[in-house]
């Protein structure tokens, strides 16, 4: 089942009436939750390349509508892409040691939900990935590939939120 939110905490709707999440429920019973940002693209209208994002928790939380609204809302000139962080200030979700959200390319769901096209407007849709402070150190340490690689060796659990740091 798919469902549209939009959030009506801080700016976003002010600075962006077109932002909205939908929400996708798992298929199974202990799956993962899905949240899709709609509208990302529009901060950037003008430029013909906007931005969605996607991120994945293990039960239904308006936690990531939040998350969502923040991330958009800060993007709204364009200046997160791949590789960047984004300090949370808090834990993502209750109980978790990830307090930054890196903004890497859809792994879990391949190459076919990285790009659309909506008229002219290319659009990447971007994974946030909740990470830890150790985490983000040992990227901008050793770059990237290097936090990515240890990720599929720990065959990292992202969407939970008391996972360990793999750092």
């Amino acid at each position: 089942m798919v469902e549209a939110f939009s959030w009506s905490g801080g700016p976003i709707l002010r600075e962006n009436p077109h932002f909205r999440v939908l929400r996708v429920a798992p298929l199974s019973e202990g799956g993962i939750w899905t949240y899709v940002s709609i509208g990302g693209w529009a901060t950037t209208e003008g430029t013909n390349h906007g931005q969605e994002f996607v991120l994945c928790t293990e039960a239904d939380d308006a936690r990531a509508i939040e998350l969502l609204a923040m991330t958009v809302f800060y993007n709204r000139t364009g200046r997160l892409g791949l590789g960047h962080t984004v300090p949370i200030g808090e834990p993502w979700l209750p109980g978790s040691g990830c307090d930054h959200l890196l903004i890497s390319l859809p792994y879990p769901f391949g190459p076919d939900l990285q790009t659309c096209h909506v008229g002219d407007c290319h659009i990447d849709i971007l994974w946030l990935l909740p990470i830890t402070e150790r985490e983000r150190t040992l990227k901008v340490s050793s770059g990237l590939e290097s936090l990515e690689s240890r990720f599929e060796e720990a065959h990292l659990r992202y969407w939970k939120a008391d996972r360990e740091s793999i750092v």
